[in-house]
Formats: C-alpha cells, sequence, structure tokens
C-alpha cells in the first residue's frame, strides 16, 4: 500500500523557518516525480517545488524561488522542504505527492498524496 505522510507544519512567525517532511513507504522515490503542493484558504491547490524523477531536475513556483529548497533522502524515502524566510501569504495546507517519472509539478499529474501539514505564518 502506497502511503505519504507529511509532518513538520505548525505555527511561525513571519521571517521564520520551517522544515516539512514526507515520509513515503509502498513505493521507490527513484521511480517517481515527487514534490510539494499546497492549498491556501478559499483558493485552488498550487505546485509549490517537485523533483522530476527522469532527470532530477527541481521545479520551484516564482512565489518561493530563493526561500524555499526541496530536497530527498532516498535511501529514507524520504522528501523535505525547507522553507525560510516565510510569509503570511505562505499559509497553507501543505501536501507531497508522487507521480509519473515525466511529468510536470502539476496537481493533475500525480497518482498518490500525502493528506497534509498545515503551516500558518503569522504577520
Amino acid at each position: 500500500e502506497v502511503q505519504l505522510v507529511e509532518s513538520g507544519g505548525g505555527l511561525v512567525q513571519a521571517g521564520g523557518s520551517l522544515r516539512l517532511s514526507c515520509a513515503a513507504s509502498g513505493f521507490t522515490f527513484d521511480d517517481y516525480t515527487i514534490g510539494w503542493f499546497r492549498q491556501a484558504p478559499g483558493k485552488g491547490r498550487e505546485g509549490v517545488s517537485c523533483i522530476r524523477g527522469s532527470d532530477g531536475s527541481t521545479y520551484y513556483a516564482d512565489s518561493i524561488k530563493g526561500r524555499f529548497t526541496i530536497s530527498s533522502d532516498n535511501a529514507k524515502n524520504t522528501m523535505y522542504l525547507q522553507m525560510n524566510t516565510l510569509k503570511p501569504e505562505d499559509t497553507a495546507v501543505y501536501y507531497c505527492a508522487a507521480g509519473g517519472p515525466f511529468i510536470s509539478c502539476v496537481d493533475y499529474g500525480m497518482d498518490y498524496w500525502g493528506k497534509g501539514t498545515p503551516v500558518t505564518v503569522s504577520s
């Protein structure tokens, strides 16, 4: 059974940092595109950052470039999102997801989803 479990969310002041983790089981990261998505209250889900399985390339949404860093430890089948210089507009539920090795960082391309971890950034 495929499972993705996020952790590390919470409440932080603007300018602070958080590191999200996503532990996967039931499949191997090497064969998939993996990534982070978020959904803010009243908004649609957006791709934040992904690592493409086919070539290891990374994608970052413009809104978080230079502040967030995605990484993975394939030996542990765990993915991370280091979030620095957080802003109130980063407040959202953050989801990790996995999909085919050639897909882009779009939610409709993902096959597996975690249940999400909430991040709240206070001003």
